[in-house]
């Protein structure tokens, strides 16, 4: 996985839109894996679920750029 993302964040500067669009479907469910098993981890009873776990941290990342 690491490296399709690192060869369509090559490919997303060229013309082609479609590769923004499949980076961003990559990153977003590798994100979004990881947020649902670092969720797997915390005990019952949060109210936060992986997706919107995943949504806060791309704000904070658009918010820091």
């Amino acid at each position: 996985m690491p490296d399709e993302v690192t060869k369509l964040l090559n490919e997303v500067g060229s013309d082609d839109p479609k590769k923004g669009k499949e980076m961003l479907s990559k990153v977003y469910e590798e994100l979004r894996q990881l947020a649902s098993a670092r969720m797997s981890r915390i005990p019952p009873g949060q109210t936060l679920q992986a997706t919107a776990l995943v949504h806060e941290a791309w704000l904070r990342v658009q918010a820091s750029g």
